[in-house]
């Protein structure tokens, strides 16, 4: 199929959801410049409505990283302005307050495994390669996988993945927490679908909240950790969504959040 004609990024938006796939099969979904301005351009400005957020690839792969192709025409300062926009872009991803889900499958490498970090629920299926080869090819890596990736499997492993190139499979990764779900073989679609519409259906403040705070947190001392969960436990629960869920528990019923 010549795919061309087709948007670099797909957006299907189904009631509360928003699925957004790579396309780029003939390259297997690498990032380029025009790929990751459609991320930005989607997580600015996501449409009404949609409360959660699954990304995913197409062909049999999720995505295999920047595109080199356009990473050797680049400069000293040209590559690290981009790198400083790839950061810009992923925290846009991971902070703009909607829950983000990755259906992985096949490459999940170098930049892939960097957007993925970033998600806030990882599903991977028996094909997914978890790597970052960048030392393979005398480059360091630059979209954020120091920070995301090495605070998920620590600074330790994370050298040796990167000294050696080594390639962690989907069962690997679970145990590594490179991603929360291992599933067969076409399952990781349906799943996320299935997570997505569970977490939709979610308080909306909560969801911000936990999206927002809990990785700031993690940054901060232990007081200061403690102080603003605080802080996050008082504007949620004397919220009107809270209300809600109260009743609808002491009624026995699904709560009907705003």
């Amino acid at each position: 199929m010549d795919t061309r004609s087709e948007p670099i990024l797909k957006v299907e938006i189904d009631g509360t959801v928003a699925t957004l796939t790579m396309n780029r099969p003939g390259k297997r979904n690498a990032m380029c410049d025009e790929l990751l301005d459609a991320f930005d351009a989607f997580f600015s400005r996501p449409p009404e409505g949609v409360r959660a957020v699954i990304v995913t690839g197409t062909e049999g792969h999720f995505c295999s990283g920047l595109d080199l192709s356009e990473h050797v025409a680049r400069d000293a300062e040209g590559t690290m302005r981009h790198s400083r926009n790839w950061h810009r872009v992923m925290e846009t991803v991971q902070y703009g307050g909607l829950p983000v889900i990755s259906a992985m499958f096949g490459a999940v490498i170098g930049g892939g495994l960097e957007l993925a970090a970033n998600t806030h629920v990882r599903i991977a299926e028996p094909s997914t390669i978890f790597q970052l080869p960048e030392g393979r090819r005398g480059i360091f890596v630059g979209g954020g996988a120091t920070v995301g990736v090495g605070r998920i499997i620590g600074a330790d492993r994370m050298r040796e993945m990167m000294l050696t190139g080594r390639k962690y499979s989907a069962e690997e990764g679970l145990s590594l927490g490179l991603t929360h779900y291992s599933v067969g073989a076409g399952e990781a679609l349906p799943l996320a679908r299935k997570l997505a519409l569970q977490i939709a259906g979610n308080a909306p403040l909560s969801n911000y909240m936990m999206i927002h705070a809990i990785g700031r947190i993690s940054d901060m001392s232990r007081t200061e950790g403690l102080f603003t969960e605080s802080l996050c436990a008082a504007v949620s629960q004397t919220s009107a969504d809270a209300e809600e869920g109260l009743r609808a528990f002491l009624e026995k019923r699904a709560p009907q959040f705003r």
